[in-house]
C-alpha cells in the first residue's frame, strides 16, 4: 500500500477546456494508495473529465498529472497497463454471453485460452454470476450488467480503479452487492477512485472524500472531518401525531431562526443547529404548545448537508452539462 508521502493520484493545477467551456479549472488533487478516495460533485462540475484525463482518455490542456508514479500524457502506456475504469455506462457486449465476454478480454489480455477461461470462470463465480455465465449479457438486469462490467476491469488486476458511478440507476440490492465488491476489491489491496452522486455510498465506503465543483476541489477530508466542517448539528424531531407537523416547524422557524427540513415521513422535521443551547429551548416550546415529540436526537450532518453547505445546490443538481462533460 503506498503512503501518502507516495500517493497514487497526484495532480495539481489540472486544466481542461472545452469551447468556452472550462470544464475542468485548476483542480489540485493527491489522492493516497489504498482503501476508497471518494470523488463527489453535481453534475457538470467536472468529475468525468478528470477520470478520462487521469485514466489517459483525455489530455489535459495545463497542468501536471501523476498516476502511480507515471505521467499521464509522456508515460501513457506505462498508466494503462496498471489502472482499471469502470465509466457509467455498461462496456460490455451485449450480444455475447457473460463467460463469451470475459474469456475475450482475457485472451486480448495475454492470457492462453486456458487461463482464459479458467480466469472468466473464476470472476463469474467471485461476482455471483456463475449460473448465468452462459446467457447473453442482452438478457441481464441492470444489476448482473454492472457486476459483469467491474468484473471485465479486473480480468488483469489493476493496481488502481476507477469507477465512475457504478451504482447509478441500480435498485438498492444491487447497490449494495457492488458495494461488497468495491470492499473485496480494496481488500485484495487495490485502490479506488470513486465518482458518485449518492452521498450516502461516499459515506459508506470512502476513506476520504473530495468534493468538487466548477472543476475545482473545494473541500477534502474524511467523511468525519467533512461533517465537522460545517460548524453545526442536526437536530432531528420524530413527533407523535404528523397532524401536529406544521405548528412544530412554525416553533422551530421562530427559536432556531435557521431553515428547517420536512422528511418524507409526514411526521419528521430536521434542522441545523449551530447554538446547541437552544435546543432546550425547542424542547420547553413544543411542550408548552401541546405538541407531542416521540423522539428528539442530535446528529453530525449528513454528507448531503455537507455538500448543500459546501456548493449551494444538491448533489443531483443538473446545471446545464456541456454535451461534451457527462459529469
Amino acid at each position: 500500500m503506498n503512503s501518502a508521502a507516495n500517493p497514487t493520484i497526484e495532480a495539481h493545477g489540472l486544466v481542461k477546456v472545452f469551447g468556452t467551456t472550462r470544464a475542468v479549472d485548476g483542480l489540485d488533487l493527491v489522492v493516497p494508495g489504498g482503501g476508497v478516495y471518494g470523488f463527489l460533485g453535481p453534475n457538470g462540475a467536472g468529475k468525468t473529465t478528470t477520470i478520462r484525463i487521469l485514466a489517459t482518455l483525455l489530455r489535459p490542456d495545463e497542468g501536471v498529472v501523476q498516476v502511480l508514479g507515471h505521467d499521464v500524457v509522456d508515460e501513457a502506456d506505462a498508466v494503462r497497463s496498471r489502472v482499471s475504469l469502470t465509466g457509467q455506462f455498461a462496456s460490455v457486449d451485449a450480444e455475447l454471453t457473460a463467460r463469451e465476454n470475459l474469456v475475450l478480454l482475457a485472451r486480448l489480455l495475454g492470457h492462453s485460452g486456458a487461463q482464459a477461461r479458467d480466469r472468466a470462470d473464476g470472476l463469474l463465480g467471485a461476482f455471483g454470476l456463475a449460473d448465468a455465465a452462459g446467457r447473453l449479457v442482452k438478457t441481464f438486469s441492470g444489476g448482473m450488467r454492472r457486476r459483469l462490467d467491474i468484473a471485465a476491469s479486473i480480468v488483469v488486476t489493476p493496481e488502481l480503479i476507477f469507477l465512475d458511478e457504478p451504482t447509478t440507476g441500480l435498485d438498492p440490492r444491487s447497490r449494495n452487492q457492488v458495494w461488497d465488491i468495491v470492499k473485496a476489491l480494496v481488500a485484495e489491496g487495490a485502490t479506488v477512485l470513486l465518482t458518485t452522486q449518492y452521498l450516502d455510498e461516499a459515506d459508506h465506503l470512502a476513506d476520504r472524500i473530495a468534493v468538487i465543483d466548477h472543476g475545482r476541489v473545494i473541500a477534502e477530508g474524511t467523511p468525519g472531518e467533512l461533517k465537522s466542517s460545517v460548524g453545526s448539528s442536526v437536530l432531528q424531531i420524530q413527533l407523535g401525531d404528523a397532524k401536529q407537523r406544521q405548528r412544530a416547524l412554525e416553533v422551530l422557524i421562530r427559536i432556531l431562526e435557521a431553515p428547517v427540513q420536512l422528511g418524507s415521513d409526514p411526521a419528521a422535521l430536521s434542522a441545523s443547529v449551530s447554538d446547541p443551547g437552544r435546543i432546550t429551548a425547542v424542547f420547553s416550546e413544543l411542550h408548552r404548545a401541546g405538541i407531542e415529540i416521540e423522539q428528539l436526537s442530535l446528529a453530525q450532518p449528513s454528507l448531503d448537508e455537507v455538500f448543500l453547505a459546501l456548493t449551494g445546490h444538491s448533489a443531483d443538481d443538473d446545471r446545464g452539462t456541456n454535451k461534451k462533460e457527462i459529469a
